[in-house]
């Protein structure tokens, strides 16, 4: 389901996933094709909190996990 909504998605579109922290860790274990045994690595997420995902030469890659803030705004970004 979420990869039918990411295939949907126009180029350098983003798509927000928000589900309870066990159902992250078991999409994010699948997604990078990591033994099941290896999924508690990822620990639990805060609340709030988030995993960033991009795709790489070779499929999937975690960029971020249990992430908590925004990025700054970059100079030049204020309204």
């Amino acid at each position: 389901m979420v990869l039918d909504a990411f295939e949907k998605l126009p180029e350098d579109g983003t798509l927000v996933v928000v589900s309870h922290g066990g159902t992250i860790r078991t999409m994010l274990g699948r997604l990078l094709g990591l033994d099941p045994s290896l999924w508690e690595c990822f620990g639990g997420l805060s609340n709030c909190c988030w995993s960033v995902l991009g795709q790489g030469a070779r499929g999937w890659r975690l960029l971020e996990h249990n992430a908590g803030t925004l990025p700054e705004p970059v100079i030049g970004d204020e309204s």
